[in-house]
C-alpha cells in the first residue's frame, strides 16, 4: 500500500503503463471511429476543419484562474457533452447536430492520443495521463526506480 501511495504521488495522479497506454488507444478508436462517421454524413470537411479546434476555446478560462481554466477544459473535453449533442440531434430530428458531435468526440480522441489528458487545477500541464511539458529531473529519476 505505501508503494501505492509513493508510486501515486510520484506520478501526480496520472495513469501510468498499460492503463494510460489503453486510455490513448481509446483516444485512437474514438478519433478513427468518428473521422468515419463523420465522412458517412457526407457534412463538409471545411466545417469538420473549421470546428475542430473550438473545444480548445475552452482554455481562455485559464486566463482568470487555473482551477477555472480545469473545470471549463474539462467540460469541453469529456465524450459527455458531445455525446448528448448527439442524442438531442437524434431526438429532435435536428441530424444537423451529428456532425458537430463526431467534430466534437474526434478532438477530444486525438487529444487523447497525444497525451492531453483532463487537466488538474495545479495548472494546465497537470494531466490525468500525465505531466505535459518538460519533466522534472526528480519525477524522471522516482518513476524510473519504480
Amino acid at each position: 500500500m505505501a508503494t501505492q501511495v509513493q508510486n501515486l504521488s510520484a506520478t501526480g495522479g496520472a495513469v501510468t503503463g498499460s492503463v494510460a497506454i489503453l486510455l490513448r488507444l481509446e483516444g485512437l478508436v474514438a478519433a478513427g471511429a468518428s473521422a468515419v462517421l463523420y465522412a458517412r454524413t457526407g457534412a463538409s470537411w471545411w466545417l469538420f476543419a473549421g470546428l475542430w479546434l473550438a473545444p480548445d476555446l475552452s482554455m481562455l478560462a485559464y486566463l482568470k484562474r487555473p482551477c477555472l481554466g480545469a473545470r471549463y477544459y474539462n467540460v469541453a473535453h469529456t465524450y459527455l457533452l458531445p455525446g448528448v449533442l448527439a442524442l438531442l440531434g437524434w431526438l429532435l430530428h435536428a441530424y444537423a447536430l451529428l456532425p458537430i458531435a463526431l467534430i466534437w468526440v474526434n478532438h477530444i480522441g486525438v487529444d487523447r492520443l497525444l497525451g492531453y489528458g483532463l487537466k488538474y487545477s495545479d495548472g494546465f500541464g497537470f494531466t490525468h495521463l500525465g505531466r505535459l511539458g518538460k519533466r522534472e529531473a526528480s519525477t524522471s529519476i522516482s518513476a524510473a526506480q519504480s
